[in-house]
């Protein structure tokens, strides 16, 4: 099973603060709004989110269809298969993408140590 990108989403208490030294670090803005409170930044193939006030802890984050430039790729595991092979296993979500749907959908999943994992498909 291939998940896609992968990025880290971190719960921010200042975006402009985290904006700041993530770029001392050699991040550079790669997508995202400022005014909106979230950013995506980029270090080479490395991506990290920052997010100001829109959950209340980090999330592992892996984006079925795109590359690591957030490019859409020709095949994929598209999120709905993903989460039939993570059910058949037994594994539980914490929320699901409608079977019957196509296109962009996203699922959850909780680690054995409480992390969320979030399978976002936006193609």
């Amino acid at each position: 099973m291939t998940l896609g990108a992968f990025s880290i989403s971190l719960n921010v208490k200042n975006i402009e603060v985290s904006k700041l030294f993530y770029e001392t670090l050699g991040f550079t803005v790669f997508g995202g709004d400022i005014e909106k409170n979230y950013l995506i930044m980029k270090n080479g193939d490395t991506l990290i989110g920052l997010f100001q006030g829109m959950f209340d802890t980090n999330i592992l984050t892996f984006n079925p269809g795109w590359d690591q430039d957030a490019k859409t790729l020709d095949a994929f595991n598209d999120v709905r298969d993903i989460q039939k092979k993570l059910k058949d296993q037994g594994i539980t979500l914490s929320s699901e993408v409608d079977e019957s749907s196509t296109g962009p959908g996203n699922i959850i999943v909780m680690d054995p140590d409480g992390n969320p994992i979030l399978i976002d498909q936006h193609v």
